[in-house]
């Protein structure tokens, strides 16, 4: 048929593809992860929050609601939960300890030292590199590594 207005023959367009079938694609309709024709669905849940939502992210279980990372083997008791800090010497640290300072440390951004033997009192153990917050006679609020201190 010739189209009035610019006098050529429309074109008729090919028919789309049809889609792929559900079990040669990489998730199904139901977006359940297929690895080698399996699914995954005998993952653990995540021990710190009971999340079932967990998925494998290289050699790590990872939950995404709580953002907890585990290893597939690791048990709960091996969470960071547990987590074990200990001084230079190696004695067990908790929180509310007395502990002294082994070495001057300079304090970052201003010319003070916190010199050896600095007692501190009532420190808490938290998550990062540097393990203990605490607060020191003179110059306030600090973060401390465990590997510079001593328990008394």
């Amino acid at each position: 048929m010739i189209s009035p207005i610019f006098k050529t023959p429309h074109i008729s367009v090919a028919p789309r593809p049809k889609a792929a079938p559900a079990h040669k694609t990489l998730y199904n309709l139901r977006f359940i992860p297929v690895h080698r024709g399996h699914a995954l669905t005998a993952l653990p849940p995540c021990p710190k929050c009971n999340s079932e939502y967990t998925y494998e992210d290289g050699t790590q279980l990872v939950c995404p609601e709580c953002a907890h990372e585990w290893k597939a083997g690791e048990s709960a008791e091996n969470s960071d939960d547990a987590r074990v800090i200990k001084d230079s010497v190696g004695n067990l640290l908790q929180d509310g300890d007395t502990i002294t300072v082994i070495k001057d440390l300079k304090v970052k951004g201003s010319s003070l030292v916190v010199k050896v033997g600095t007692k501190v009192k009532n420190i808490r153990l938290v998550d990062g590199d540097h393990d203990i917050d605490c607060k020191i006679d003179g110059i306030g609020a600090m973060k401390l590594k465990s590997e510079f201190v001593r328990k008394v």
